[in-house]
């Protein structure tokens, strides 16, 4: 095959470059028309005359972006927390020589499989007071039991973290279990000689040896966290009230719901703004470890 490329002149090189060339074209293109965009009192139809900063004014005085803004925080902070620790806890379990570990990989991992939009409705049913849990425990007998999360505006947050690391645990354990599976062995039987029990062993000399691992995953949840919409839109639909609104269903809602798109396109950039402070502290530790 690689004989026959040669001869009809294949060049690799050229190839690659035009395809990451268009690429750049239409990823940065995009961005660049984005901001432009952001500039303008543009609604339905895009106007291209600039007005400054306006838009980003308006943004942060609209009451719904700053609440939009307050629930990422949260959620973000509960998820990455709750997911890293839950993931790494499988990871822990399997590494351990668990029974039935093809089984138990595979639970966990089946969530994955689901997409996003079939996750929020499940956990919506499953946590709604009249037909989930709630209502089945009633049901039973238990006629006090109450967990109305959902349709509770200080706790409504709480059922998106729930779902979201059902969701996502899976990957941080197969991320961290290949990390564990590639410690060397003569490590283990340093640890082991040394008596060291096996949770101050993986606290102290494992894991911090997996930093980068451990910062891969960081990333791929903290992409999660900006670009969360499906699972909101099923499950909460960003109630009750604003209670779950957040950055990208804000920025969807204005351009297609309330066509203004100039405060759309100012609210995607902040989104790319919040995406690159977030990733910023682990940018800074890679170029520290790599210099």
């Amino acid at each position: 095959m690689s004989t026959w490329l040669k001869r009809q002149g294949f060049k690799p090189d050229i190839t690659v470059a035009v395809f990451f060339a268009i690429v750049a074209v239409f990823f940065y293109g995009s961005i660049l028309w984005t901001f432009y965009m952001s500039l303008t009192r543009s609604t339905l139809i895009p106007k291209y005359e600039i007005v400054g900063i306006d838009q980003y004014f308006d943004l942060f005085t609209n009451q719904r972006w700053l609440v939009s803004c307050l629930n990422m925080v949260i959620f973000g902070v509960f998820y990455m927390l709750g997911t890293l620790a839950f993931g790494t806890l499988l990871a822990v379990l399997a590494d351990r020589g668990i029974k039935a570990e093809s089984l138990f990989r595979t639970t966990f991992l089946y969530p994955l499989a689901v997409s996003l939009i079939i996750t929020g409705l499940s956990w919506r049913w499953i946590l709604d007071p009249t037909t989930g849990l709630q209502a089945l425990m009633r049901d039973a007998g238990w006629d006090s039991f109450t967990f109305d999360w959902l349709t509770r505006p200080d706790r409504a947050i709480y059922t998106l973290v729930i779902a979201s690391i059902w969701h996502s645990a899976g990957l941080v354990m197969v991320i961290v279990l290949a990390g564990l599976r590639g410690i060397d062995n003569d490590l283990w039987k340093a640890i082991r000689m040394e008596g060291i029990p096996p949770w101050r062993a993986y606290c102290q000399v494992i894991f911090p040896g997996m930093r980068p691992v451990i910062a891969s995953c960081v990333v791929l949840l903290m992409s999660e966290v900006i670009r969360g919409y499906d699972l909101i839109i099923a499950m909460t639909k960003g109630g009750p009230g604003i209670a779950t609104e957040m950055p990208a269903k804000f920025a969807v809602d204005f351009y297609f719901a309330r066509v203004n798109l100039g405060l759309a396109s100012a609210a995607s950039i902040m989104m790319l703004v919040l995406s690159l402070i977030m990733l910023t502290p682990y940018f800074y530790s890679e170029f520290r470890r790599r210099t």
